[in-house]
């Protein structure tokens, strides 16, 4: 009798632990999310976008931000620096294709058939 009473206050302690671990992992998650909403809103600027970013190295990356509505800086962004490369117009920018235009090249066959083609140009021992 002492023995079950154990085990079941052991079971109950243990659905305790994880409801509370559930609720605080949720609570987690949406105090997440609402952080991120508020910083998001908080960042939006009229005046100011980044309209493109090309990382280089871990701490170098080159953006385009959009000043205004028709000027655009060319600027260089290092570990502790920010230098302007130049000023374009909205007439010197041109539209690159994006991957979503681009056509998705298809293999045809399957599976097996690819397979064996693998095996086939691996070197022999």
């Amino acid at each position: 009798m002492i023995l079950l009473s154990s085990t079941g206050e052991s079971l109950f302690q243990l659905l305790i632990v994880l409801f509370c671990f559930v609720v605080v992992l949720v609570l987690t998650y949406y105090t997440t999310r609402w952080i991120a909403g508020y910083q998001k809103s908080q960042s939006i600027s009229r005046n100011l976008s980044v309209v493109e970013t090309l990382k280089l190295t871990t701490n170098k990356y080159i953006q385009l931000i959009q000043a205004g509505k028709d000027t655009y800086y060319v600027i260089a962004i290092g570990k502790d620096e920010i230098t302007v490369l130049g000023q374009l117009s909205g007439d010197e920018l041109r539209e690159l294709p994006t991957d979503k235009d681009q056509e998705i090249p298809t293999v045809k066959g399957d599976f097996s058939d690819l397979l064996h083609k693998f095996k086939d140009q691996l070197p022999k021992k």
